[in-house]
Formats: C-alpha cells, sequence, structure tokens
C-alpha cells in the first residue's frame, strides 16, 4: 500500500522531532530550549515542504489529501473535526506559552570571560598578554623560597578568599551559598589549569567590575581586590591557587 505523500512529509517532520528529544535528553543529557527547538522545527518543516512539493505532480499528490478534505461532501465529519481540533490546538499553545512560571530564569554563566588585551591595574596600564608571575621563576631557582611563597599566599586566601570559594578551594565557602552565581571551583579541571597566571591576576584584581562590556550585564560577586590587597599578596595567592589543586598555569608556549 502506497503512504500518501502528505503522510510521509508529517512521519518526517516528526521523526525529526522525536530525533532532537532522544539526543538532546537522552544522549548529551542536555535539554534544548522550547524556543530554539521551535526555530529548528520551522526550518526543518519549510526544507521537507520544499523537497516534497520539487514538482507539479509530487505537489498535487501531497495536496490531494487536504484538497479532498475541503471540497468531498462526504467528508464533512471529518472536516468539521479537523477545522475544530486545529484552532483549539494553535489556541492552547499560545495560551501555555503565554502562562507565566514560577521557576527562575536561566542564566547561562560564562565562566572565562574574555580578557583584554591590556587592563589598568594599581594605577598603570598592563599587558596582559606578556604579564607573567614575578614569583614563578622563583620555583626552578629556590625550592625552599618558593615554598614560602606558597605558605604566604596561602595565608592571605584564608584570610580574604575562603569565605566564598572554600578552604578547599571546591567553591563551597560559607558564603557560597548566598551568592548568584556561586563562586568557581578551582579544583576543576576546567578552571584555573585552563587560564594563565596573568589571567588570574586580571580577574582578582578588577574584580566583577571590571568584566568586559561584551556580554553585560555581569553578576559576579568578586571584589576589587586591588584596592585591599597588594600586588605581591596577589601573586603569591595566585602560587597558591595553582599548588594546592595540583595544577600547571598554561603559558603561550603551551
Amino acid at each position: 500500500m502506497k503512504i500518501p505523500r502528505l503522510l510521509q512529509a508529517v512521519v518526517v517532520i516528526a521523526g525529526v522531532y522525536f530525533g532532537f528529544l532522544i539526543v538532546f535528553d537522552y544522549l548529551l543529557g542536555a535539554v534544548i530550549p522550547k524556543s530554539l527547538l521551535t526555530m529548528y522545527m520551522f526550518f526543518v518543516a519549510a526544507g521537507v515542504f520544499m523537497v516534497f512539493t520539487y514538482d507539479e505532480e509530487k505537489t498535487r499528490e501531497l495536496v490531494a489529501p487536504v484538497k479532498a478534505l475541503v471540497e468531498d461532501p462526504a467528508k464533512r465529519g471529518a472536516r468539521n473535526l479537523v477545522f475544530t481540533l486545529i484552532p483549539l490546538l494553535i489556541g492552547y499553545s499560545v495560551y501555555s506559552q503565554l502562562q507565566p512560571g514560577f521557576e527562575a530564569p536561566v542564566e547561562l554563566r560564562t565562566i572565562h570571560p574574555a580578557p583584554p588585551s591590556t587592563a589598568k591595574i594599581y594605577g598603570k596600564r598592563v599587558n596582559l598578554l606578556s604579564l607573567e608571575n614575578p614569583f614563578r621563576k622563583v620555583e626552578k631557582e629556590d625550592p625552599e623560597k618558593f615554598a614560602a611563597l606558597v605558605s604566604d599566599g596561602a595565608a592571605v586566601y584564608i584570610k580574604n578568599c575562603q569565605y566564598c570559594h572554600g578552604d578547599k578551594l571546591d567553591g563551597k565557602g560559607p558564603y557560597a551559598e548566598g551568592l548568584n552565581p556561586t563562586p568557581l571551583n578551582f579544583q576543576d579541571i576546567g578552571t584555573i589549569a585552563q587560564l594563565q597566571e596573568s589571567y588570574l591576576f586580571w580577574r582578582i584584581t578588577t574584580g566583577g567590575p571590571g568584566l568586559p562590556k561584551e556580554a553585560a550585564p555581569w553578576i559576579s560577586s568578586m571584589p576589587v581586590w586591588q584596592n585591599f590587597l597588594s600586588e605581591e599578596e596577589i601573586w603569591k595567592v595566585i602560587l597558591f591557587l595553582y599548588d594546592y589543586t595540583g595544577h600547571r598555569p598554561r603559558s603561550w608556549e603551551h
């Protein structure tokens, strides 16, 4: 039995729709927003009907069931049912989209905002592309002195940073639950392990107000630490962050 061409088009569109749901919800474990899915399906439906109506014969075959439903007196009952259900379904769809929800809107967080090439820090213009931690070289030259610098950085961190980022650097400090978004988990391989020390220096010294204007508004709670800590203290804190987590800072060579 030959499947009507209109039914073929409907089956293809339905297959693509459920394919999206299966791939995103079950295979990728990510929820696809309804607005994005609607946009995808609009283009899918447009493409399917373009393919199914590429010549006059196929077009007539596609619209034949619709034409018969509208014009055939014997299909009056089915016609009345379809013309009743379609407006009701469309009305329900519009109504459900206009209903206010009780869930907080989704806020997509950019973990690593793109830094500027230069920034004004401690009253001077700093080139972030060439900036290096002045204490990093001590790691090889004098390991004992380097350990002392890391210890100094730990003391500064515990006194100023652990309230938000946690004493284990996991973003679970005593104030973390009161912040949205919550502080970064430095133990995560996707945070400081992916960054250069100059990036951390820029983010710590300039804080939330120093974030780039692009993609604003930002909601970072990071203080402007250059107003409270010295340049040397911040570099030592950065040494401690990498040492405690066991990560190595990225460099241009890598």
